[in-house]
């Protein structure tokens, strides 16, 4: 019986590393293309720009930096997707008026949909404080304008500012 099972969990390896070898035939993942960029926002700031490129222009520009394990079956097909998505939603490098309205791309890093905490575990360099975090939402806001803006900023930055502090604090109390 010790023979057999050996036999079978050999041939199950076998099996495995044939079919990773033969995955990396698969093209899909491996399409890493940053084209030139058409037009970036006018940001409000440089260090509003620095912040976005550390934490999203990987996804969501066409600077993206692509990681050795990008190249690399199953995972180079996830890479690909993500960055696909991320820059179908809001790419950087080809900015327009009908892209994403500052308080829209404010309120995904307020509420922590981004930068997404998978990301965070191979790209250390993107995690930022919550100051930093809050610098780059308050800078998406004035550089994607939005309803009610002036000279950029929403019209309502300060009373959405006291909003977020309140969400922090309730968030606080839960730990």
């Amino acid at each position: 019986m010790n023979r057999l099972l050996k036999k079978i969990i050999l041939g199950a390896a076998g099996v495995l590393v044939v079919g990773l070898i033969a995955i990396q035939l698969v093209p899909y993942g491996r399409n890493h293309t940053n084209p030139p960029g058409q037009s970036e926002p006018n940001w409000d700031s440089p260090e509003t720009r620095a912040l976005a490129e550390r934490a999203c222009f990987d996804c969501h520009s066409n600077e993206t930096e692509w990681p050795w394990y990008s190249n690399i079956a199953p995972v180079s097909w996830l890479v690909q997707h993500d960055v696909d998505e991320g820059r179908e939603k809001l790419n950087f490098s080809e900015w327009n008026s009908g892209g994403e309205e500052g308080e829209e791309m404010a309120e995904t890093i307020w509420e922590g949909e981004m930068p997404p905490a998978v990301f965070l575990i191979t790209h250390p360099e993107a995690r930022l404080t919550d100051a930093e975090l809050d610098q780059l939402a308050q800078g998406l806001m004035a550089t994607g304008g939005g309803e009610g803006s002036e000279n950029g900023r929403g019209g309502d930055a300060d009373d959405h500012d006291d909003d977020h502090d309140e969400s922090h604090e309730e968030h606080d109390d839960d730990d």
